[in-house]
């Protein structure tokens, strides 16, 4: 077995990380404090009660025996980078040659936060809004807002995705039950022009599902606080809710602010180079353990459009790999993730999709009416069984 890796983080970045390295004979330690590896693009469906939770789930243990990496179910609390040190709830981590920060990030902080449910929050937050969503069914009609954020200090840091395809979704739904004329439904934001970083065609594109959803806007306001019964913005003013469902902009996670020593972006984001290592500010003596930043955990540079997506996370943890096996064999030859910047969605509706793709050449954007929703779909069973070596993997996906 090759050098020691430990690995933080158990999303998709940290999981490609420890199957890519464990591929190239490293001795892979990924420290989760969950118990599986949660695929956030399904989630969008628990609520609406097309899968269970567990749909969106692939255990941990399974993957660990698949592809032979080493799992520690823990919660990081501190990192010491320049001491080749992670401190954990139950456990401290030390020795190790190469040390890779895949924790995600932290979200924007609100006054009110307990008020809001959100799809990209833990994952016990899906089920939440499905039994909420149950209620006000039950219950005969209301009003629906939901929304996503930004981060003026780094426009890669928003998810808007999935507030646009959660909100399509229960349309579909309170139609299947014949209700949908008892709710209003509203998306709201406080960015000004939503949709534009998926091209310049995307803020008509949306404008027109809006209005032939029957889906009103409430845009470009920013938000002073939540509360029980609604969103209330700077401006004093209000707008009513029943059930709030909110996606904040992404931030650094809590334990880079808090209890660490790396570098940091403005948002808070760990700075690395093109090829995924950390670069500290200063000269102090480190030690030997190398250390790297993949997925949402770093600050990315490139292009005003660019977006933290779980498919870039992924492009950044095969290519850390082969980079750190290039290294072992005395290679210069590295891979970066700059070239690889693009925007990839295929937004579900419940009853079709759009697809979305934008890179450094071209924007593309077209309604995928009913198998679009199967497309999606068949994406969450190959990504699940895929992982688990149950069917071939296609290159580079």
């Amino acid at each position: 077995m090759g050098k020691r890796v430990l690995i933080l983080g158990g999303g998709f970045a940290g999981v490609e990380a420890a199957i890519y390295l464990q591929k190239e004979n490293f001795d892979v330690t990924l420290v989760s404090n969950r118990d599986y590896l949660y695929v956030y693009p399904t989630s969008i469906w628990i609520p609406v009660k097309k899968i269970k939770f567990k749909d969106a789930c692939v255990p941990m243990k399974s993957l660990k025996k698949t592809h032979g990496f080493s799992w520690v179910k823990d919660e990081v609390t501190e990192i010491r980078a320049k001491e080749g040190k992670v401190i954990c709830k139950e456990h401290t981590l030390a020795g190790y040659d190469h040390l890779v920060i895949a924790l995600g990030a932290g979200k924007r902080k609100y006054k009110g936060r307990e008020n809001f449910l959100s799809i990209c929050g833990a994952p016990s937050e899906a089920e939440l809004l499905r039994d909420k969503l149950d209620e006000l069914v039950k219950k005969g009609g209301g009003t629906i807002a939901m929304g996503f954020g930004g981060n003026p200090h780094d426009k890669s840091a928003v998810r808007g995705g999935p507030a646009f395809e959660l909100l399509f979704n229960v349309n579909r739904y309170l139609k299947k039950h014949h209700k949908r004329n008892k709710f209003k439904l509203i998306f709201f934001t406080p960015v000004s022009n939503p949709g534009a970083k998926m091209g310049k065609k995307a803020p008509d594109f949306m404008d027109d599902y809006y209005q032939r959803l029957k889906i009103d806007q409430h845009v470009g306001k920013p938000i002073k606080e939540f509360v029980e019964d609604g969103i209330i913005f700077n401006d004093n003013t209000k707008l009513h809710s029943d059930y709030t469902m909110y996606i904040p902009a992404l931030q650094g996670h809590d334990i880079f602010y808090n209890a660490s020593d790396l570098p940091l972006s403005t948002a808070g984001f760990v700075k690395i180079n093109e090829h995924f290592e950390v670069q500290f500010d200063d000269d102090e003596k480190m030690s030997k353990t190398s250390v790297y930043a993949i997925g949402d955990s770093a600050a990315l540079e490139g292009p005003n459009w660019k977006a933290k997506q779980g498919h870039i996370a992924e492009v950044m943890a095969r290519n850390l790999a082969f980079n750190l096996a290039q290294k072992e064999k005395g290679s210069d030859e590295r891979k970066g993730y700059k070239e690889h910047l693009n925007i990839l969605c295929v937004m579900d509706s419940g009853d079709g999709a759009a697809f979305v793709y934008r890179n450094h050449e071209k924007e593309v954007i077209f309604p995928m009416p009913y198998f679009g929703h199967w497309m999606k779909k068949g994406w969450g069973w190959y990504f699940k069984n895929s992982k688990l070596n149950k069917i071939p993997r296609f290159p580079g996906m």
